[in-house]
């Protein structure tokens, strides 16, 4: 099996309490289906700077991360296919699933 990294974008925040406790439901309910697929439960992350030829800037780039979990699948796509059911979609947010490359 390899190993995906899921980087999640976007995404909204709950406005009330109520909210946020049922979004933090839907999250541990995904993640709980995910079982042993979880290598690295990940974590939400803050506002990020780019840094490249011409300097660092602190906008976070096109698509700021917002977060990240790392799980095995057997391809691409069966790590796809995991994501689909991600909370942050729900949200307006999207994850990237990126294969990381044994070394």
């Amino acid at each position: 099996m390899s190993k995906y990294l899921y980087v999640y974008h976007g995404g909204s925040m709950p406005e009330t309490p109520e909210e946020g406790a049922k979004v933090m439901a839907a999250w541990e309910a995904w993640m709980g289906g995910l079982g042993a697929a979880i290598v690295d439960g990940g974590a939400p992350v803050g506002m990020s700077k780019t840094v490249g030829a011409s300097g660092t800037t602190d906008d976070g780039g096109a698509n700021p991360a917002s977060g990240y979990t790392i799980v095995e699948a057997d391809s691409h796509a069966a790590a796809a296919k995991m994501a689909e059911g991600c909370p942050i979609i729900d949200g307006g947010g999207s994850v990237e699933v990126a294969e990381i490359m044994p070394m």
